[in-house]
């Protein structure tokens, strides 16, 4: 009796199922290991990015064809893994013999390090990001978002409402009028409905 076709191996191209290519420049770890993890559990390998547990299992055959069924999809989640993330991370991580937990810890530590540094930098951003810097509103909003998402990821997070407050305070004259209302709400409106009205 054939065993069943497990959902990861129908998979034939990850870039059409998560979007984003990790770069280290970008920023945007946050995103990414939200569509890989979202992507993981659909496809039932989400186990992959832990440790593996250990067997417990005291029957040699069973515990053999386990293993093997194990490391052929936990190789699959190492190719997306590897196949999502650019050329200059990929070097960074990639090793001889490594699993997919390795691979996802290894970038995890890579945008995790120097917190305290990184946050400085991140929050400089956040303070001095402008509209004037950027062609559209649509530009500005996102990287505002990008910078909040960045501060997330390095363990310092701040509110919904300093992002709606910083928005406003980074606008140009022509947008005095809307900010003014936006900052006269009552509860303020949150991200996604200020860059609405902007």
């Amino acid at each position: 009796m054939a065993s069943p076709i497990h959902p990861a191996t129908t998979v034939s191209n990850i870039k059409t199922l998560i979007p984003v290519t990790l770069d280290i420049e970008s920023g945007h770890y946050t995103t990414w290991s939200e569509l890989f993890k979202i992507h993981c559990k659909a496809y039932q390998v989400f186990d992959h990015l832990k440790p593996r547990p250990t067997a417990s299992s005291s029957d040699k055959d069973r515990e053999t064809a386990s293993s093997e069924s194990w490391e052929r999809l936990d190789s699959i989640v190492l190719q997306w893994i590897y196949g999502t993330i650019s050329t200059d991370l990929l070097h960074t991580i990639l090793k001889p013999d490594t699993n997919a937990y390795d691979a996802w810890s290894a970038l995890a530590n890579l945008f995790q390090d120097n917190k305290a540094t990184r946050t400085i930098d991140f929050n400089n951003k956040f303070a001095t990001t402008r509209l004037d810097q950027f062609p559209t509103m649509s530009a500005y909003c996102q990287a505002m978002k990008v910078i909040y998402d960045q501060l997330q990821n390095v363990g310092s997070p701040i509110t919904d409402e300093q992002l709606v407050l910083q928005l406003l305070t980074g606008l140009t004259e022509q947008y005095e009028g809307i900010a003014m209302i936006i900052q006269q709400t009552k509860p303020l409106p949150d991200f996604y409905d200020a860059r609405s009205r902007l």
